[in-house]
């Protein structure tokens, strides 16, 4: 079990969206699949805005808010959206995400683990790889970030906590 504490960058405008929250791992041998539960808030109320791209980056430094975590977690420098830690899009609710994901391809374990490293949410959506130019490429054209924490190991309380209302169909 992991998880990852969700605090806002030191380096948005403070108008941005503040999100806070924790990003959840689970994976039960290295070569199981691993499961996350996105558990945020802080977005804005009105429920017609676009999606959010949320990521896995190379780094677990925050010492110059998310933009020292480096660039997307790449270990097989193949392109966007095909990293390891490419969640895809999220749209919130209510100023919220609850939303659990199966089957994802990274992992906890080995030489690529993502231990250390940290997610990050970015301000807009992520175009998927389509956008036709470099960025798209490298990180889906997803814009600046607001959001970012650092992958650390923990007990299964959390995630037994959240799974509930994350797997909730009527909050999703």
């Amino acid at each position: 079990y992991a998880t990852c504490e969700m605090r806002p960058s030191s380096r948005i405008d403070t108008d941005k969206p503040q999100v806070t929250g924790q990003v959840l791992f689970r994976q039960y041998y290295s070569y199981g699949r691993l499961e996350a539960i996105f558990y945020l808030d802080g977005f804005p109320l009105d429920n017609n805005q676009s999606g959010r791209a949320v990521h896995i980056h190379e780094l677990g430094d925050l010492s110059n808010g998310c933009d020292s975590t480096g660039g997307h977690y790449n270990p097989f420098s193949v392109n966007h959206p095909r990293h390891p830690g490419d969640f895809g899009n999220f749209f919130p609710k209510e100023g919220k995400i609850r939303k659990y994901k199966p089957n994802l391809s990274a992992t906890m374990f080995g030489p690529y683990s993502i231990m250390g490293r940290s997610v990050v949410i970015h301000e807009q959506e992520d175009d998927m790889g389509k956008g036709n130019n470099k960025a798209s490429l490298e990180n889906g054209n997803a814009g600046k970030r607001l959001a970012c924490c650092v992958i650390g190991i923990c007990n299964k309380n959390l995630w037994e906590e959240k799974l509930p209302e994350a797997t909730d169909k009527k909050k999703r």
